[in-house]
């Protein structure tokens, strides 16, 4: 599909708010302010990071396309998988062993977006409405079953699947709605009515936003499906409430949307060293304004080509950047060899009636 400004500025909005999250989550404890703000952003940056993806299965085909998409997610899981046990070893983290079957950190999101494109080889072929209720339902009940949760990334697969295949239903026309007044003066006042709610509301579970535990484990086991519905509900309103807002116009730095998959996968190096060294501090607003300007500088700085250069044979399997980087070379090496070739070439006056050409570099 054709890139577009307005996708790619949401992309990038959704994975610094990834980031920041992550940046802060240690400090939630401490302060009820921070709590608030990363319950506020858990609520729909994961949906509505995972609605764009959904958006974006638009091709899928049949199992030729499910098997390199296997190639595409399952590859990098692998690496990653090894390469932050690893890493996790290295800087002492308490818990830094998983099996392959239990995504470390953040990687369960290649496990799941790998099976949600599979699930979608069923529920294409349903209708809308009967699909993403069906879907709603599954992931309501996913929670009553103790025997699923982070192995295999089963439960969140489940439960975040809504999402995903709310974005692959939706079109660009139905997106073009979200920009009226009215939705936009609708979505401030969700926006804020959530802030406000968390801010006053009891100690709330970020359990139930994270969507890998079952209601037991949450100490809600008979009433935990209707929690679950209201995260749902509320994690959608908040996500098109902040569609709505999205820029889209191009930036000098919207082309960095293109390349948030590589933040997502790398960040947690920086992440995981900031929480095993307590580098970072929250202690006032401007603590905080500091942790905005470092998650902002992280993602700025994963985004940057070099970096995509040096892990897409990883992440995507190819070596795209240093072909072009290598073509790119010998251009410029040929149009320098033309000048200096032209530069090195002289006509003298005559002598004696004759014409001399004489080359600098054989004189």
């Amino acid at each position: 599909m054709q890139r577009d400004a307005y996708m790619d500025n949401a992309r990038l909005a959704l994975i610094f708010l990834v980031v920041f999250g992550h940046v802060i989550q240690p400090m939630v404890s401490e302060s009820k302010a921070i709590e608030t703000l990363y319950l506020w952003i858990y609520f729909f940056h994961m949906p509505a990071f995972i609605f764009l993806a959904g958006f974006f299965a638009k091709g899928l085909g049949d199992f030729t396309y499910i098997a390199k998409l296997a190639k595409k997610l399952l590859y990098p899981y692998l690496f990653f998988q090894l390469f932050y046990t690893a890493y996790f070893f290295f800087i002492d983290k308490i818990d830094w062993y998983n099996t392959l079957f239990y995504p470390q950190w953040a990687l369960w999101f290649l496990l799941s977006l790998f099976c949600w494109h599979i699930l979608l080889l069923l529920y294409k072929r349903i209708s809308p409405l009967i699909g993403i209720m069906t879907a709603i339902l599954v992931g309501i009940f996913i929670g009553y079953m103790s025997d699923i949760g982070h192995m295999f990334s089963l439960s969140r697969t489940f439960v975040f699947f809504p999402f995903f295949l709310i974005g692959y239903w939706v079109k660009k026309e139905h997106l073009a709605l979200l920009k009226t007044k009215a939705v936009r003066l609708t979505g401030i006042g969700i926006l804020l009515l959530a802030a406000i709610g968390l801010a006053i509301s009891p100690s709330f579970s970020v359990g139930w936003l994270l969507e890998s535990k079952s209601y037991a484990t949450l100490n809600m086991p008979v009433y935990g499906g209707f929690i679950r519905l209201g995260v749902y509900i509320l994690g959608f309103a908040m996500s098109v409430s902040v569609f709505a807002f999205i820029p889209k116009k191009q930036f000098r730095w919207t082309s960095l949307g293109q390349r948030t998959l590589y933040v997502y996968l790398l960040h947690g190096i920086f992440i995981w060293l900031f929480r095993t060294t307590d580098l970072i501090q929250v202690d006032n607003l401007l603590d905080l304004l500091g942790a905005g300007v470092v998650s902002l500088t992280i993602v700025f700085v994963l985004s940057n080509k070099w970096v995509v250069g040096i892990w897409q044979p990883v992440v995507e399997g190819k070596l795209t950047f240093w072909k072009e980087l290598l073509k790119r070379n010998k251009k410029v090496n040929s149009a320098m060899n033309d000048r200096m070739n032209k530069k090195g070439t002289n006509t003298f006056p005559q002598k004696t009636g004759s014409t001399v050409n004489h080359n600098y570099y054989t004189r």
